[in-house]
């Protein structure tokens, strides 16, 4: 009977989260319905998976306990154009739904309105509202859909008598029913709270005032679920409309089962072919990995083997070593990584790097003899390198049978609180007070304020989806075209995108294959061109055995100079390799999921440091459980990585190994409210009681597993970035300023680009500010100069600054500023500006002002020279009489800082005050427990919470010689002295000392000024050279 059901992935429409419509139908005693979303199919897998667990679960019992509630579903889209309803699509069978994706798919990906009427295919029925056409020019499949308030104007349709067949009952359901509000001594209240919130998301979706949102914008407020009695009262007067519509439900069928396997099935002709081929490449793998020697063979990959045939997981290899062999042969790089990095056959294909033998993988945390759903392969490309890897992944497999994975985004607090207030029209400082205000609930609110929160938290706690993007780098490969179980998205990315996310892809047996970008493996592919260009070195970063027992390596670890080098450079992940006196690879890989952030905030990293130490020293550490210890012995008892959650469900607590790896999926959030994560939950504590767990421990340990599991990551995952760590850390131990100036011109690093060069400069780079006769569009390096790329100048435009370096490659230096401009067709006065004020023409010994002069010179004379011909010989520039013009040096520092957002000198030459505290960073560990002075250049803050949820940060800075420090700021402090952007900070406090690593706990900070850019003197202080940069000739 209901043939229009919504839920809030009706964007920015629906209010109803899947498992409020599960539940309306429920109470209802509705036993099947259409889901029809508004231009998109993203909600089906998950109503799918509710109807089928809830028939096999306790749950799905009546509330007379005899027999399980069933729902059954149809499926469609309702397809309108802006708010106009067109017609509504359901799918008839598996067929239709595949006809109605591909029909929603192509005006997606063209742009194209929809076409006025519906499909005509013996597999749908289309359904039109009333009164945009004729009964008597309908087809076979097609209907007119009549709702409650439209019945008197049906009662009086000429063609009701005749084509009364053609018409059904239409009821949408789009809301949740209102709320009866009961107050002693009062009539009761009816509250359309859900109706309300909708037209605020409508409003969202116009961008207009809730004053002005037109009525036809709207749902109606009676859109909600009705039992059956009430839902055949309000179509009493034409009864058939009901039957009509019971009808084409009934008629409408889909099959689609849970964990049904719908991938490709095979990567050659057929599986036996896969399996011949997969046994002979891992042969060969081996043999190139372990050599000769059978013993690993047979206790390692034959079980494997044996294991990827079982569970036909033959083509899921294979495609992923089919990608890996594309990389190679184009010279990609690429890191694999995710739980497919615990594979020993996924070492021998060359998939991962990582030996899991080496590293005493858990083999059960990939692969097992109870597991349905393959390991996730996590591989890792260079940002330039993915998008030629999507491509031919799509040509290779068929762009009907691949798309990319969706994912959903939802409201969160920020955001919505700003949409309401435009909604609700507060002017923008008011909105930005409602967003940083702390307080949800406060009395001094007047009473739109209090609407904007309340309203903002409704929608919110419904999780409701806000759009459809892109997953980080899911891609699917199915069997079936994937239009059988989604329509595509093409958004700007300009690849199909699924509308169903990641957890309902698993759910339905889809798996998908993680193709990723990172800086990192630009960063190293780059130094390596720069190293063969500037020292005529060819670099074999994949030694890794060897960089195991670099000395320069371990050096960097030690004292955590690792600034720029991939996943070890951040301020807290610096702290931690400190703490820890990291120099060895497997401390290393540790570290890369101790800094994961529930690791962290649960304790566990502290105690880990802690047991760590004591090991060190040959002492015994506290344990929470001895089979702990036993578990995971070597992180002392501490759970670290993803798996130690499964070891510690399985041997700690008696679970299976299927009922572990729901355990372990359960931690990661959107599980955690499922039924089968709530069972296998209450099995640890019945468990831990049955072996005889003293309570205390059992509580403890769950609270380590809470805490942390859905943050954790695997230890092949934390192996394979560790050796990436290490093949950044050994181009920077060798090539410091080609390394610098790879990761400057790959972007995407923890710190501001400024910082970096800062970096450079401290490891004795000479950084030059941009030259039209030595830069490039990107930065470049010639022995220890670095030239600023052309690409750091704002406003300076792209086609000018790619022109430059085209231009004097093709023919030659720039002779002077004349020459340049006749060479630069098309360049105006403001691009000249902005060259002459970077310093890019001080090769010819002019100043700026001199330039400036030429320049305009130049341009007024153009606007009157008469068009000529090209001439043919290169002429001696005429030379114009210019005032003798004096300029400060700081001149240019500010010139610097505008046009590039850092200045070039020591930005400490720029500080109104010779005060740079009374102690050094290089000295904070001679002032334990004393109270310093300490001026500092802040570099980055945190902003983070207590356990109190009061706000407090943490602060990084470098001192007047260029060297970091950290700051800690507790809460008190934080609203007391908070940062003000970027700048110079004067810091007093304590210095702290925490396993060796100390940091200043701030009492009093004061942001400094600079000097004032209008009064500059002839002269000005400056500090120590080592940090000036040059700004002479070249």
């Amino acid at each position: 009977m209901y043939l229009n059901c919504h839920t809030g992935f009706s964007f920015k429409y629906g209010t109803l989260p899947v498992q409020s419509l599960f539940d309306e139908a429920k109470r209802c005693g509705i036993h099947k319905l259409a889901l029809t979303e508004i231009n998109n199919t993203a909600s089906f897998f998950e109503m799918l998976r509710l109807c089928e667990t809830n028939r096999t679960t306790e749950t799905g019992l009546t509330q007379f306990g005899k027999e399980p509630y069933q729902l059954d579903i149809a499926i469609g889209v309702e397809f309108r154009t802006g708010n106009e309803l067109l017609y509504i699509a359901l799918a008839k069978n598996n067929e239709g739904f595949e006809e109605i994706n591909r029909l929603l798919s192509f005006h997606n990906r063209e742009g194209k309105p929809f076409e006025l009427r519906g499909p005509i295919s013996k597999n749908i029925f289309v359904i039109y509202p009333f009164g945009k056409i004729y009964p008597e020019h309908l087809s076979e499949n097609e209907f007119v859909g009549v709702r409650g308030h439209e019945l008197t104007a049906f009662s009086l349709h000429p063609s009701r008598k005749e084509f009364l067949h053609k018409f059904v009952a239409l009821h949408p359901v789009t809301l949740l029913r209102p709320e009866r509000i009961k107050k002693e001594n009062e009539k009761d209240r009816i509250v359309y709270r859900d109706h309300n919130a909708h037209r605020l998301l409508r409003c969202i979706a116009n961008n207009t005032l809730l004053s002005k949102l037109p009525e036809h914008e709207q749902a109606r407020k009676e859109e909600f679920m009705l039992t059956e009695k009430n839902l055949k009262k309000v179509f009493e007067s034409f009864p058939e409309l009901i039957d009509h519509a019971a009808f084409v439900l009934d008629q409408c069928s889909i099959e689609c089962r849970m964990g049904e396997d719908k991938n490709r099935k095979s990567y050659l002709k057929n599986k036996e072919e896969d399996l011949a081929y997969l046994r002979n490449e891992t042969l060969k793998g081996y043999r190139s990995r372990y050599g000769e020697d059978q013993k690993y063979w047979i206790s390692h990959i034959e079980k494997e083997l044996r294991i990827i045939k079982e569970k036909e997981f033959t083509a899921y290899y294979l495609i992923a070593y089919d990608l890996i062999s594309f990389a190679k042969e184009k010279g990609y790089d690429f890191v694999g990584r995710g739980s497919g990095a615990n594979s020993t056959v996924a070492y021998c294909l060359g998939i991962t790097n990582v030996d899991p033998i080496e590293l005493n993988l858990y083999f059960e945390r990939f692969l097992n003899e109870e597991r349905t759903s393959p390991p996730d392969f996590d591989i890792d490309f260079s940002w330039d390198n993915r998008d030629a890897i999507y491509e031919y992944i799509f040509d290779r497999y068929g762009y009907d049978h691949v798309c990319l994975l969706g994912t959903h985004v939802t409201y969160k607090a920020k955001s919505i609180l700003r949409e309401l207030g435009k909604v609700f029209g507060l002017p923008k400082e008011e909105i930005e007070d409602l967003v940083e205000s702390r307080k949800i609930k406060n009395a001094g609110r007047d009473h739109i304020s209090h609407k904007v929160y309340a309203y903002a938290e409704y929608i919110v706690q419904k999780e409701l989806p806000a759009n459809i993007s892109i997953h980080a780098g899911g891609v699917l490969i199915t069997e079936k075209p994937v239009y059988a179980y989604t329509a595509t998205e093409l958004p700007p990315k300009g690849l199909p995108v699924s509308h169903f996310e990641m957890h309902s892809a698993e759910d339905f047996g889809i798996y998908k294959f993680d193709i990723l970008s990172q800086r990192g493996l630009g960063h190293i592919k780059e130094t390596v061109k720069h190293v063969k260009r500037n020292k005529g070195i060819d670099v074999n970063v994949h030694r890794f055995s060897d960089f195991k027992k670099d000395e320069k390596i371990k050096e960097l670890l030690r004292h955590s100079k690792a600034m720029g080098c991939f996943y070890v450079e951040s301020p807290a992940m610096r702290m931690l390799l400190e703490k820890l006196k990291c120099d060895d690879y497997l401390t290393l890989v540790a570290a890369s999921s101790i800094i994961r952030p529930g690791v962290a905030s649960s304790g566990m990293m502290k105690a880990y440091i802690e047991r760590y130490h004591l090991h060190q020293k040959g002492l015994k550490h506290p344990t929470t459980h001895p089979i702990m210890d036993e578990i995971m012995p070597d992180t002392f008892g501490v759970m670290v990585y993803q798996e130690d959650v499964i070891k510690v469900a399985h041997q700690f607590a008696g679970l299976t190994l299927t009922e572990a790896d729901v355990f372990r999926r359960g931690m990661s959030g959107k599980y955690r409210s499922r039924e089968e994560f709530q069972r296998v939950q209450e099995k640890f504590f019945s468990n831990c009681k049955k072996i005889g767990y003293d309570q205390n421990v059992i509580d403890q340990v769950w609270k380590e597993i809470e805490s942390f599991a859905g943050y954790s990551f695997a230890k092949g995952h934390s192996a394979s970035y560790a050796v990436e760590s290490y093949q950044s850390l050994f181009l920077k131990a060798h090539y410091p300023l080609e390394f610098m100036v790879g990761v400057i011109n790959n972007f995407g690093g923890f710190y501001r680009t400024e910082f970096y060069f800062h970096e450079a400069r401290m490891n004795g780079a000479r950084i030059e500010a941009p030259c039209v006769n030595q830069s490039d569009h990107l930065t470049t390096i010639y022995d220890d100069q670095i030239y600023i790329g052309f690409i750091h100048i704002k406003s300076l435009e792209a086609k000018i600054a790619k022109h430059i370096a085209d231009e004097r490659n093709a023919h030659g230096y720039y002779k002077n500023l004349e020459n340049f401009m006749n060479r630069t067709p098309g360049i105006g006065l403001e691009q000249l500006r902005i060259l002459i004020r970077i310093g890019a023409f001080r090769f010819t010994g002019k100043t700026k002002q001199q330039l400036l002069w030429e320049a305009m010179l130049y341009i007024n004379h153009s606007k009157t020279k008469p068009t000529t011909t090209i001439n043919l010989f290169d002429t001696t520039p005429k030379e114009y009489p210019l005032p003798a013009l004096k300029r400060n040096p700081q001149e240019d520092a500010f010139d610097e800082i505008e046009l590039l957002g850092f200045p070039l000198c020591n930005p400490f030459d720029l500080l109104a005050t010779s005060f740079y505290g009374n102690t050094a960073a290089l000295d904070l560990k001679n002032q334990k427990g004393k109270e310093v002075r300490l001026v500092g250049y802040v570099v980055t803050t945190k902003d983070t919470r207590t356990k109190k949820n009061e706000p407090m940060c943490f602060g990084t800075f470098y001192d007047v010689a260029g060297e970091f420090f950290d700051t800690v700021h507790f809460p008190d402090i934080t609203y007391r002295y908070p940062f003000r952007g970027r700048g110079f900070y004067e810091v007093k406090g304590k210095v702290t000392e925490d396993f060796g690593v100390f940091t200043i706990e701030v009492s009093y900070m004061n942001k400094l000024p600079m000097i004032n850019k209008m009064n500059l003197p002839n002269e000005h202080h400056s500090t120590s050279g080592p940090l000036l940069a040059g700004r002479g000739n070249p």
